[in-house]
């Protein structure tokens, strides 16, 4: 059973972002498709309204880190 994901579970969204597109170059992919693949994550639940630039650029920069540790 998949886990509800809300746009306050940054590290959880990023874990299923990394799993779902584990070959995806970050260089490359923008906000807005961020954005699109979160709304299509397995048990993402939250309301898409809720999103902005802040937190899409949370998710973004942990997720980059995430697969490019120092």
């Amino acid at each position: 059973m998949e886990q509800s994901l809300h746009w306050d579970a940054i590290y959880e969204i990023v874990l299923a972002l990394k799993k779902r597109y584990p070959d995806e170059d970050l260089e490359t992919v923008s906000l807005d498709q961020v954005f699109t693949w979160i709304l299509a994550l397995p048990g993402f639940e939250d309301d898409p309204e809720l999103a902005n630039d802040d937190i899409l650029m949370a998710i973004y920069q942990e997720w980059y880190e995430e697969i490019n540790p120092l």
